[in-house]
This record gives C-alpha cells, sequence and structure tokens, in this order.
C-alpha cells in the first residue's frame, strides 16, 4: 500500500478513534457496573459504546473492508481466510485497568494486508493522545495542541534498559527474561500503551509470555515497526495474524 493512501487511511482512523474516545471519557466520568464475559474477563457499557460507534464509522469510511473486533461476530476461519484486507479493533484495550480508574486504557484499531499489519492507531482518551504508524509509514503521536512529532525507538539511556510488564497480568517468565539479560528496571504499564512507550523509546524491551489476542497487539505491532522497533515471536519468527484461533502466542516486543 502506497504512503499517500496510509497516510490518508490513518488520519480517518484516528478521527474514529478520537470519537470513540470521547464515548469512553463519558461513561468513565459518569460510572457504570462490571459485567463478565465467559472467560472471566471484565466487560462494561464502555467496551460496547466504543465497539458499536467504531464498527458503524469504519463501515461508513471503508464499506469494502471487513472488521474483526473483540466485543464484534468473529467469523468462522474458513470464511475470515478469503481476506486479503481487513481491519482489527480492540474498542476498549485494557478494561481492568479502566475499571480500576488508573487511566492505562485506549483504542486499537489496525489495518492489516493478509497476515501482516500495515498501519496501527491506538488513542489514549484520558491523555488526549494518539500514536500511529506502520512499516511503510514511519511512526508518530500528537497531542491535544494537534502538534505532529515523529518519533523513532532507542537503545538504553544512562540508567540502562527499561523493560514493561503487564499491570494487570504479571508473568513470573518476564521477570526472568529481565533477570537473564540484566534489566534492571521493570515498569508495570497497562494496556496497549506499553507499545507506545517502545515505539517513542521511553522503554526498550516489552516481552509478552502470557496470552494475549490478535486485537491486543496488531495495532502496536505495527506502530512499533514504523517506529524501526522488531516485533517477532519467541523464536525471532515473523507474528502473523487472522489466525484460525485468534489468540496469541508469546512475543518479544523491542527497540531494534
Amino acid at each position: 500500500m502506497k504512503r499517500d493512501e496510509l497516510d490518508n487511511i490513518a488520519e480517518k482512523l484516528r478521527e474514529v478513534a478520537r470519537e470513540a474516545g470521547e464515548l469512553i471519557i463519558q461513561i468513565y466520568e459518569e460510572g457504570f457496573d462490571v459485567e463478565f464475559k465467559a472467560d472471566e474477563s471484565p466487560i462494561t457499557r464502555a467496551d460496547r459504546a466504543s465497539h458499536n460507534h467504531v464498527s458503524k464509522r469504519l463501515a461508513e469510511l471503508f464499506p469494502d473492508i471487513p472488521l474483526l473486533s473483540e466485543e464484534g461476530q468473529h467469523l468462522p476461519y474458513e470464511e475470515r481466510k478469503k481476506w486479503t484486507r481487513f481491519f482489527l479493533l480492540d474498542p476498549l484495550d485494557g478494561t481492568k485497568e479502566f475499571v480500576k480508574r488508573n487511566g492505562d486504557f485506549c483504542v486499537n484499531i489496525a489495518l492489516l494486508e493478509g497476515e501482516t499489519p500495515v498501519l496501527g492507531v491506538i488513542h489514549i482518551p484520558t491523555r488526549k493522545l494518539d500514536y500511529w504508524g506502520g512499516p511503510n509509514l514511519g511512526a508518530y503521536r500528537s497531542a491535544a495542541n494537534g502538534k505532529k512529532e515523529k518519533i523513532t525507538t532507542h537503545g538504553p539511556g544512562a540508567g540502562g534498559a527499561i523493560a514493561l510488564a503487564s499491570r494487570s497480568h504479571p508473568s513470573p517468565a518476564t521477570e526472568q527474561y529481565c533477570k537473564e539479560r540484566g534489566i534492571a528496571r521493570t515498569l508495570n504499564v497497562g494496556s496497549a500503551i506499553k507499545f507506545c512507550m517502545v515505539a517513542e523509546g521511553a522503554a526498550q524491551y516489552y516481552p509478552r509470555f502470557n496470552i494475549t489476542w490478535e486485537w491486543d497487539t496488531a495495532a502496536g505491532h505495527a506502530l512499533v515497526q514504523g517506529a524501526g522497533g522488531s516485533f517477532t515471536d519467541l523464536k525471532g519468527a515473523a507474528f502473523g495474524y487472522n489466525k484460525p484461533k485468534l489468540d496469541n502466542g508469546g512475543f518479544l516486543c523491542c527497540w531494534k
């Protein structure tokens, strides 16, 4: 996909993500009940409101591109495998953080060609901050004042490398990974915000050993690659999407 086309799609996805973020913040401030899905993960009316809004807007803007959303209907693989291009959506990534009211949640929208993310948009509603990028686009962030900044990954500063770990899903394997590599500093952060931190150089490593889903990682995957970083499985192989089963194995996201 050409850069101009990616730029155009990115602007539209950012607008849609910000609209969803406004709905989420409204519910965040009003209050909400918490329900639980079959896998015991939480869901709120903010998840549903964001899903409904983004689904509607994407259908209006891109009627020929199918959508796979965490909160939507998941079509059988026999139908999905025919897709040459599609969107992956997590309408509220970090629902546990939303419920805890710590601000670490976001809206993730990714565009994929085949099994590969080519564009990712991450909007952080509590900060009114966007991150977006892809391998053929570069990576950027934009604050509420509209200023667009190019971002890149970079190596450790004077204090040494920083690794990121999930705030709500602690893993002994992450601790072991850091110990083996002499990484002394670890920050616990919620949701796909971790990908944003690697992309902008605020951290160097984000290893993940416990379960995630395709909609959790696709936008961050594209963003980090656009910023010059690396995103692979734990053996260094390419990390694919639109699999028969939508859960992910472990991955390593890092600054190079």
